[in-house]
């Protein structure tokens, strides 16, 4: 199929959805902080005061209306792709009416900030992350540990949810795209007998400092799904395809969709049908149903 086909195939496909479904959302166009809360009053906008810096970091919270302390909750920590902020994925087409409908509560930490890699390129600032991220300026450029802050800022957004709330500790689910794909397989790595199932939408790890297919040893008895567009210009489908085949290689349960003409973000972030696969795939997986790790 010709671009200029592929490109009117899409447009139409979107006008067909938002006819179905209602408009596409107007926050997933913002960049801004804060504006997915604003325009869905269901997502709180939460901080808390990061010990070691002293500094307020914001997160994302959704709490289903039927929430009671009378039972166990499962929860989803959601990672947002490079330069977005700490509530964008919220405002991914139908992710909220999925969990109010299923029953999770829901988490997006900033990472610290909104280029730290969750530590997946290091405890220090990698690539991209050496320029001043959204909410900073260049006389307040992101911190030399900036990995190793994203990364704890993600366990801390965690133990508050844990802390405040009754979450199934058999139940606990994690997600990310683009940069939050890279920042899933590195905490999936890091802590391997935390997750219940893994979710990623065009992961972006990084090669050129050692994170390869390997790292799924340490992460192979985690059940995980894949969500890829195979037109993507920003993560290489065969960047993707090629994790994929690791994991069957070494065994791991694993589910891999590919869309035809996905792009890097719209193909997940747009669609509510894709949207929808993570929710299906973290309804049938729980911790406690498999055995435990090596």
């Amino acid at each position: 199929m010709r671009l200029t086909d592929r490109l009117a195939w899409h447009a139409t496909r979107l006008l067909l959805v938002a006819a179905l479904l209602g408009s596409l959302g107007h926050s997933l166009r913002a960049q801004e902080p804060g504006t997915v809360i604003a325009a869905d009053k269901r997502v709180q906008g939460r901080t808390y005061v990061f010990r070691e810096t002293g500094k307020q970091i914001p997160y994302a919270l959704f709490v289903p209306s039927t929430y009671s302390t009378a039972q166990k909750w499962p929860l989803i920590v959601g990672l947002h792709g490079l330069g977005r902020p700490y509530d964008w994925l919220m405002g991914y087409d139908g992710i909220i009416d999925f969990a109010e409908r299923d029953g999770y509560l829901m988490v997006t930490p900033l990472g610290y900030d909104s280029r730290g890699w969750y530590g997946s390129r290091g405890p220090g600032v990698a690539g991209p992350g050496a320029a001043p991220a959204r909410g900073t300026t260049a006389a307040e450029p992101s911190p030399p540990n900036l990995g190793e802050l994203s990364e704890q800022d993600v366990m801390n957004v965690l133990e508050i949810a844990r802390r405040d709330f009754n979450v199934d500790p058999d139940r606990i689910y994690l997600w990310g795209h683009s940069m939050g794909g890279a920042g899933t397989y590195h905490l999936a790595a890091k802590h391997p007998d935390l997750w219940a199932a893994l979710a990623v939408a065009a992961p972006a790890p990084s090669s050129s400092i050692g994170v390869n297919p390997e790292a799924l040893e340490r992460f192979k008895h985690i059940p995980i799904l894949v969500l890829q567009g195979d037109a993507d210009q920003s993560v290489p489908v065969a960047q993707t395809r090629q994790w994929v085949a690791r994991m069957k290689q070494i065994g791991m349960a694993y589910v891999y969709v590919e869309a035809k003409g996905g792009d890097h973000s719209n193909f997940i972030a747009k669609d509510r049908e894709m949207m929808s696969k993570v929710f299906s795939f973290f309804n049938i997986v729980r911790k406690n149903q498999r055995p435990p790790s090596p």
